[in-house]
């Protein structure tokens, strides 16, 4: 999302968000600097979203961590089965 963005294109880029629940995350992410809402006084109103350069940071971030996860997904989950904790639920 390092491009500017409309409220209504948010939403159906995230699909599956009411709009107060993406309204209440952007004005979070807003408050932590990591998004940056311009309003313009217009009929009708037109709001446009960017991301910071804080936010361009941890949306780097979050994307290398997000392709690292699904890289070593297998991984996991074949240890996840030889745990000795899942042995013992196997038991249950």
């Amino acid at each position: 999302m390092g491009d500017v963005r409309r409220f209504s294109e948010l939403r159906r880029m995230v699909g599956g968000v009411s709009e107060k629940m993406l309204s209440q995350t952007l004005k979070r992410l807003e408050a932590h600097g990591l998004v940056h809402r311009k309003s313009y006084e217009t009929v009708p109103p037109h709001v446009e979203y960017s991301l910071t350069p804080l936010g361009r940071t941890v949306g780097e971030r979050v994307e290398a961590l997000a392709d690292c996860i699904e890289t070593i997904l297998p991984d996991i989950l074949d240890g996840q089965r030889s745990s000795p904790l899942a042995q013992t639920r196997q038991l249950l």
